[in-house]
């Protein structure tokens, strides 16, 4: 019998999955990535970078690389030794490649769009996009180990002003500052 075998070098711990090309397929992608990670013992500061990236790829996939009746995937890569993870999202659309933001342009502060790329630059060590045949595109992302972040949102009674403006009363706060706007179990 033919058993495939992993590369030297390469993790063990591997989560593939394909996903719809709609909102619902990012988010089901986000939820997915943290079940799967906290299942396997992944540090919660670990896995809560890697459910922001997850989330603005998965975001990316769906508005810029969809094609109607083709999916995207999810892979997860964990090396548990190392304590570190790659994330891939593949999409169908190898013609529109990401690109980071310049830096020395000045954003519109009030756009909706445009700082998912610059959040995976702030959250990661390493982001690449590299073709995935026959005609799509993968973008890598390996989170960085231990990550601050200073956010500009202020802080009133614990729950930043700008959730308070969409009715979130209580939030859980990652390591780094950044409100993940799910509701902790001692509120509920």
């Amino acid at each position: 019998m033919n058993h495939a075998t992993s590369p030297v070098g390469a993790p063990t711990d591997a989560f593939t999955q394909l996903l719809s090309s709609t909102r619902r397929g990012a988010r089901l992608a986000r939820l997915l990535a943290v079940t799967e990670l906290r299942s396997r013992g992944a540090s919660q500061d670990l896995t809560e970078r890697a459910e922001l990236v997850v989330a603005e790829l998965a975001a990316n996939a769906v508005l810029h690389g969809r094609v109607p009746g083709r999916c995207f995937r999810l892979t997860l890569a964990l090396d548990p030794a190392a304590g570190r993870l790659r994330i891939e999202v593949s999409d169908a659309r190898g013609d529109l490649r990401p690109l980071p933001r310049p830096t020395d342009t000045a954003s519109d502060p009030l756009s909706t769009t445009g700082r998912g790329l610059t959040l995976v630059t702030a959250l990661a060590d390493h982001w690449e996009c590299v073709p995935y045949p026959p005609s799509g595109k993968t973008v890598r992302a390996r989170p960085a180990r231990h990550h601050s972040l200073i956010t500009s949102t202020t802080y009133r009674a614990g729950v930043p002003t700008r959730l308070r403006h969409y009715g979130v009363n209580h939030t859980e706060q990652t390591p780094f500052g950044i409100s993940t706007g799910r509701t902790s179990r001692r509120s509920r």
